[in-house]
């Protein structure tokens, strides 16, 4: 969850740095994964006051006198059409940092240093800087859309840092939040948290607004009670769709929230302070006058406001009104009932939906939005109610509309005060096995809003009802303990425990083996979805009788593109190879271990074969075919085996540099570049190679002890060959057959191909250089001369080779 520490600021008064409080927050249980400067990359930019400006002749350029203040004025060549004398733009000074951008002057390209240059013979200090090269858009900042230079605030002061003015010294911490608090999914729960951990205060968020005395004769019914426990409308008239305040705007896109109007976004805000989803109905539209919460009937059907149609059926929760649905319960509204530039009444909705109809129903149709995840995780009655007065006042504040009296709400009763619980403190600290002081304790739980009392041995709280997760004295030992601090837990054995050795069994160490010598041999450890899509496959050119395509399907799948279960790992390692590429990575080494899932019948009557499978892939200009075959053989070493390899092909590798790989006769893989038509449909720029190899198949030679030999007591012996052999002999039949011909040889190997008109149009000239080794007496001439004449006899009678002339 993304929480920008300005949000963080309306409710708490943080006197720590942005680490400091990083650290504070994991310390109680709130890992951040990043945390986010919003201005990293912009450095050295200050404001700056252009005092003249020239056109520069016969060009579009000007010729600026630009005032930076203490750093004194600076002579700049500016391209921008809105560029004045007297206006205040963002100046980058020689040094400085800004992000460069495309021909459009919109897409980014990367980061870039400015330097002192020279344009149409004028010289250049600097440069004047647009919204864009300063990474901010129309919603970060009014103006920084404009395709032009940034105009800044008259009152800026010439020479000052635009950080501040710009908002870019903000810092957005993105926390990783556990299943078990939702509460803490917005900012607003995640103040209450930065308040108890700091010792501070926790304002809340403004929820007053005045009513008017308009009513509407309108109703709301809840068929569906079990599946919405509480539902709240409320009517706003005279509302005026325009566009919302910077300030909302920014905070919008700082949480990755494009501005769409002041109602929707009003909508939006709540959903990312309080953490209740909300809906904005175009009233105009909602025909009956009423709204029904139900179950939907069997094949109805809705076209949401991305404009998909579903089909439904009753174990959808659908919003109605008097005729038809008008919105997926939790997921999304409906196309039919959407706010409009001609929006003049608004019927605003916040309600409870049960998390796992909305989790199911999300699934199941393959439709997703930030309001389903919400309610995935849960959200709380309590919330509900809180988010319909913020969301009225905000309507009030931002004057886009009138709040009417005509509220219903329809709920099962589910009380949203405080509950009362008793503990005892000795079972609290009985879990903790430490005893936290009473005066800390009472500290503690007070700050996290508990309003604790002890009395003896009994503590008494008051569970305030977003939290849902406090059950019993364990719940309370765990927030005693996050808070009072984990190092004053003191490590302990247990009474009967014992240490045991542990060890990795030998499919693990094999595993790692074979990953430290792909590592040492320049390639990274890549791990992918154990899903793919259907579009996978065809990427692959794969016939329809391929065996790869008997996979199994998800019943429930995340979307389409995670709807099946991987029988090949090389369509996710070409997309990896594909994304590396497309930024800017042009050379590099991956591999991944991991499972196929093969199964033995479809549809599945038993659990499908998991096989453990090695895919690497490699590309750049640099690599080859010899070198992915350099990697199958650091495999082959890492196990002690050997590998041999015949020609093949595979529907996505290049014809003629594919090759499967065996092991003591037995297929084990194959390997490849990829082909030039694949190549393009992924827009790589630089060749690519894949490899797979199944590692299910090599585990017989799992744990194959490496036999040691004696270097020779005698000198070795070196012979070449040259044969003209035809064209479709491999270099592996011409060296196996070496091998079979005399056992004295030890290392062949390939060092010279050659074909002309001189051969045959059908023949080819390969070298090689044999090595042969004695083994209990040195090798004369006329023993290796025996066996050499042994060498091509067996050649010319198996493969029809003989010795160029």
């Amino acid at each position: 969850m993304l929480a920008p520490l300005s949000w963080l600021k309306d409710y708490v008064d943080i006197d720590v740095t942005p680490k400091e409080l990083e650290e504070k927050l994991f310390s109680c249980g709130f890992e951040v994964e990043e945390l986010i400067e919003v201005g990293k990359d912009i450095s050295n930019v200050v404001v700056g006051l252009v005092e003249s400006c020239e056109p520069i002749p016969d060009t579009h350029l000007s010729l600026c006198q630009v005032n930076a203040g203490e750093h004194g004025t600076f002579q700049i060549c500016c391209g921008a059409d809105n560029v004045r004398a007297g206006g205040k733009y963002p100046l980058a000074l020689v040094g400085a940092t800004v992000y460069a951008t495309a021909k459009d002057h919109v897409t980014i390209e990367g980061v870039m240093t400015i330097k002192k240059g020279k344009l149409r013979g004028y010289e250049s200090y600097g440069m004047l800087c647009s919204g864009t090269e300063l990474g901010l858009n129309e919603d970060l900042y009014p103006g920084a859309g404009y395709n032009g230079l940034l105009v800044l605030p008259e009152d800026a002061e010439a020479g000052a840092d635009v950080k501040p003015i710009l908002g870019m010294d903000d810092w957005i911490f993105d926390i990783a939040i556990t299943a078990n608090r939702p509460d803490c999914q917005s900012i607003y729960g995640i103040a209450r948290e930065v308040a108890a951990v700091l010792g501070k205060e926790c304002r809340e968020p403004a929820l007053d607004y005045t009513e008017t005395a308009v009513q509407k004769n309108f109703k709301v019914e809840v068929a569906a009670k079990d599946l919405c426990p509480r539902y709240i409308a409320h009517y706003v008239h005279d509302v005026a769709i325009g566009e919302s305040p910077a300030w909302m705007r920014r905070r919008l896109a700082l949480v990755g929230i494009n501005s769409i109007s002041n109602m929707v976004d009003i909508t939006n805000y709540v959903l990312k302070e309080l953490g209740q989803p909300m809906h904005a109905f175009d009233y105009a539209y909602l025909e009956g006058d009423q709204i029904n919460v139900r179950r939907a009937n069997e094949g109805e059907r809705i076209v949401t406001l991305d404009e998909k149609e579903f089909t439904l059926n009753s174990s959808n929760l659908v919003i109605c009104d008097g005729v038809k649905p008008v919105a997926l319960a939790g997921i999304m509204g409906g196309l039919n009932s959407e706010i409009k530039d001609t929006t003049t009444e608004v019927m605003f909705e916040s309600a409870k939906f049960a998390r796992d109809n909305i989790r199911k129903s999300s699934r199941a149709l393959g439709q997703s939005s930030d309001s389903s995840a919400m309610y995935a995780k849960g959200v709380y009655e309590y919330t509900t109610v809180m988010a319909m007065k913020r969301a009225l006042h905000l309507v009030e504040e931002l004057g886009c509309g009138k709040v009417s009296s005509t509220q219903l709400e329809v709920s099962t009763g589910n009380s949203i005060e405080p509950k009362e619980m008793k503990v005892s403190v000795k079972r609290v600290n009985g879990v903790l096995g430490i005893e936290v002081p009473e005066e800390d304790m009472l500290r503690i739980l007070s700050a996290l809003q508990f309003a604790p009392s002890i009395d003896g041995d009994e503590l008494t709280l008051q569970i305030p009802a977003y939290r849902e997760d406090m059950d019993s004295y364990p719940d309370v030992a765990e927030e005693v303990i996050r808070m009072y601090g984990y190092e004053h837990v003191i490590p302990t054995f247990m009474p009967t425990a014992k240490v045991t050795l542990g060890g990795l069994n030998l499919k693990q160490k094999t595993e790692l083996k074979i990953k430290r010598a792909l590592c040492a041999a320049g390639a990274y450890e890549g791990v992918h979805y154990s899903f793919f899509s259907p579009s996978d496959l065809d990427l692959l050119r794969l016939p329809e009788d391929a065996p790869e395509r008997k996979a199994i399907k998800l019943i429930n799948p995340i979307n389409v593109d995670l709807s099946l279960m991987r029988t090949t790992l090389a369509s996710e390692m070409l997309y990896a190879i594909s994304r590396n590429q497309k930024k800017g990575i042009l050379e590099g080494r991956i591999f991944e271990l991991g499972n196929v899932f093969i199964p033995k019948a479809l549809p599945l009557t038993e659990y499908p074969d998991e096989r453990e499978t090695l895919c690497a892939g490699v590309f750049g200009e640099k690599e080859s075919f010899y070198t992915l075959k350099g990697l199958a053989e650091t495999v082959a070493d890492a196990l002690n085996v050997s590998f041999t390899y015949e020609a093949a092909e595979r529907t996505f590798l290049h014809p003629y540099q594919t090759a499967e790989i065996f092991c003591e006769g037995e297929r084990v893989g194959y390997l490849g570049k990829l082909s030039y038509e694949i190549q393009d449909e992924l827009d790589m720029r630089v060749p690519a190679y894949v490899m797979e190899i199944d590692l299910a198949a090599l585990k017989k030679w799992y744990g194959k002890e490496q036999i040691f030999t004696p270097l020779p007591k005698f000198a070795e012996e070196k012979r070449d060959f040259a044969f003209v052999v035809d064209k479709n002999i491999t270099c592996a039949q011409i060296e196996n057959g070496i091998r079979e011909a005399c056992k004295y040889v030890t290392d062949v190997n390939l060092f010279d191909v050659y074909e002309g008109i001189q051969l045959g149009p059908d023949k080819k000239s390969m070298a090689f250089s044999v090595v042969f080794t004695p083994q209990e007496e040195e090798l004369t001439g006329e023993m290796v001369e025996g066996f050499v004449k042994k060498i091509l006899k067996h050649l010319e009678a198996t493969l029809d080779i003989r010795l160029r002339a």
